[in-house]
């Protein structure tokens, strides 16, 4: 694969975003164990039956005041804040599971773990491993030659395992991680329907970008097995992405179809990643085997939001 450069419409994110990002981490830890010592609600939803002051002891140097160290970029405190965010998260998502209790908390401490990964990645090397996402299945690689039936057979089956993973698996154990952890909320009846709705329109739209993909382009949407030919027909006349545009779509929609907000929330996460790591990276790729008939197309085509005429 070519040398990886940031795709156009993608901000380059760099060391002193990290650094951003600690210093925020620590006002909002600052802020947060404020509120536990003096707001008894926030202390219940957030930690449940844990002792807050045992707690403070070891999250404050660790949490706040590393975070602290962590934006002034000092190295061990970077590594310190990190590591202490995914224990903490860890323990909390365990806590939280097994009694029934600060799922607030155990939210908030898993969204800032991964915040402190990024954060940490962006400190020390000065940039996201956004290749480590594209790997095993998601390595881009060339589809091998082959008829457009077998193509087909190959999308088919991408379809049915990714669809089922992500679209039944993975948001039912969100909607049961949200039951245990009680965050769910009640979503009102039209709500679930324009869901439903969405799902049937988003279902269509991938299904239309798989069949021309497999049909026009000697591949699959998959990066394991990506086209072999430039795709310029059906939905990516519109729009570039189609695929991951119905993918984020679909996910919406069964979060809200089975009254999720936090399945909702990561369709919507998972739209963030997609366009800031794997997006540049398929991009690069695409520039780099098909030059300018990409170029031209990047520069006519959107990403996000379809053309109306094609």
């Amino acid at each position: 694969m070519a040398s990886v450069r940031p795709a156009r419409g993608v901000a380059r994110l760099t060391a002193s975003h990290g650094r951003a990002y600690f210093a925020f981490q620590a006002v909002a830890g600052a802020a947060w164990w404020a509120a536990v010592f003096t707001m008894p609600p926030i202390r219940r939803a957030t930690l449940g039956g844990i002792d807050a002051v045992s707690m403070a002891a070891f999250d404050v140097p660790l949490f706040v005041v590393a975070s602290v160290l962590a934006a002034c970029a000092w190295r061990p405190a970077v590594v310190a804040a990190a590591a202490w965010t995914v224990l903490v998260a860890a323990g909390m998502a365990v806590y939280a599971t097994a009694s029934q209790a600060a799922g607030w908390g155990a939210l908030l401490m898993v969204a800032s773990a991964a915040g402190s990964l990024a954060a940490a990645a962006l400190v020390l090397t000065g940039r996201l491993p956004a290749e480590r996402i594209l790997v095993g299945p998601f390595a881009i690689r060339v589809a091998r030659e082959a008829t457009r039936r077998v193509h087909r057979a190959r999308t088919a089956r991408q379809i049915v395992g990714f669809w089922g993973l992500f679209l039944v698996v993975a948001p039912l154990a969100i909607l049961w991680i949200e039951r245990r952890w009680g965050l769910d909320v009640a979503f009102p009846v039209p709500l679930r329907v324009a869901g439903g709705v969405l799902l049937v329109v988003a279902s269509a739209l991938g299904a239309w970008s798989g069949w021309t993909m497999s049909s026009r382009g000697a591949g699959t949407p998959l990066p394991s097995a990506t086209a072999r030919r430039l795709v310029i027909a059906g939905p990516y006349r519109f729009v570039r992405n189609p695929m991951a545009l119905a993918g984020i779509a679909q996910g919406a929609a069964v979060g809200l179809l089975i009254g999720s907000w936090m399945a909702v929330a990561y369709a919507l996460a998972g739209s963030l990643v997609w366009n800031a790591a794997v997006r540049p990276l398929e991009e690069a790729d695409l520039e780099a085997r098909f030059g300018d008939a990409f170029r031209a197309y990047r520069d006519r085509v959107p990403c996000w939001v379809p053309r109306l005429r094609g």
